[in-house]
């Protein structure tokens, strides 16, 4: 009986000892469990959809729809694999959805944008949030409004960093700096659309190409709102 006490105790030591063992790792375990040196990560952004007025090709002005009041809006950045949550508060005077363009959204297709085929838009005064996120892409892409003609007033740049710990696929530049190329139309945008689908033809030839929201040398007038951008070739 000595001796089975004996073992009994022995055992009953290293049964302890085991848990106490255990306690010790087990923080350890979920520590390295849920911790990642490249983990993804959340940004939050606010787009307010907002008329703003703008003078164009020789102070020609109107009003045109934005987001933040920017033309072109502002550049969301992330990282492969991260969360962006983007509250989109409609404080214009007409509905809005805002698509992300070249991103998959397999598990939030109610956030990709296009009305009335995954998601209603939303109504002047009303806010909802999006959400992306970037589990496969990486680059440089865009997003832009996607109701009726509204992306030519409503457009901004997507950047997607590798992941930490990860090379990019891309050469090394230089420099980076982001390059949004568009259009510019002294009609009202509404107008250039409704034109194009009662006639059934394309839309009208815009008034000038645009680098960042700014006309080319086509337009001297201009001079004070060119974007320049030096090249070492």
């Amino acid at each position: 009986m000595l001796g089975f006490c004996c073992d009994f105790g022995y055992v009953l030591t290293l049964l302890l000892s085991g848990l106490f063992l255990i306690q010790l790792v087990s923080p350890l375990m979920l520590f390295g469990i849920f911790y990642r040196p490249g983990s993804a990560k959340t940004h939050h952004y606010t787009f307010v959809i907002k008329e703003a007025t703008y003078a164009k090709l020789c102070n020609h002005t109107k009003t045109i729809l934005t987001v933040n009041g920017l033309y072109p809006g502002p550049t969301v950045s992330a990282r492969k694999g991260d969360i962006v949550y983007v509250q989109v508060i409609n404080k214009g005077n007409k509905n809005i959805t805002i698509h992300w363009h070249g991103v998959n959204q397999p598990r939030d297709p109610w956030s990709d944008g296009p009305e009335y085929i995954t998601q209603c838009p939303i109504q002047s005064g009303a806010n909802f949030t999006q959400r992306i996120q970037f589990t496969e892409e990486e680059g440089t892409l865009w997003w832009h409004a996607h109701t009726e003609f509204d992306r030519a007033t409503v457009p901004g740049a997507i950047v997607i960093y590798p992941k930490f710990g990860t090379s990019s696929p891309f050469p090394k530049t230089h420099k980076e700096f982001t390059l949004i190329l568009g259009e510019w139309w002294n009609a009202n945008i509404t107008d250039v659309c409704d034109n194009a689908m009662q006639s059934g033809c394309d839309f009208q030839i815009s008034d000038a190409n645009t680098i960042n929201g700014q006309p080319g040398d086509f337009a001297p007038c201009s001079a004070n709102g060119k974007f320049y951008c030096p090249l070492q070739i």
